[in-house]
């Protein structure tokens, strides 16, 4: 159990510091993540993102345009010892839709491709 907590607090730290690398603030639209502060912030209020919904918004955020496997992200999220559970990705993306998009039956931000993942859109 050891090794599993010292795996999880290395893939945060590198996870920070790639975020942090990046430009520190994404802005698509109304959307805005500052990654340099940790939060995300949709009509300039910010919003209430689990770490999960956070990560899960870096991912695709720095990643717009680009479809993205459903293997691609969760290794993003959770690493290399993510076992094939599309299923809580699924949930993940439901409750991060509906707290970005207007309308989550109609999204403008993230795109599903059915049975290869997603894609965040470039919104104007």
């Amino acid at each position: 159990e050891l090794l599993a907590r010292l795996r999880v607090t290395q893939r945060r730290l590198s996870y920070q510091n790639q975020a942090a690398a990046s430009e520190s603030m994404f802005t698509n639209g109304k959307l805005k993540v500052d990654y340099a502060a940790g939060c995300a912030y949709l009509n300039d209020e910010e919003m209430h993102l689990t770490p999960t919904e956070y990560k899960l918004l870096c991912v695709l955020s720095q990643n717009v345009g680009k479809v993205l496997t459903h293997k691609f992200i969760a290794e993003k999220i959770w690493g290399s010892t993510w076992e094939t559970d599309i299923g809580s990705l699924r949930v993940f993306m439901t409750t991060l839709r509906k707290k970005i998009e207007k309308l989550p039956d109609s999204p403008q931000y993230i795109q599903t491709h059915i049975g290869v993942g997603y894609r965040m859109m470039k919104v104007e």
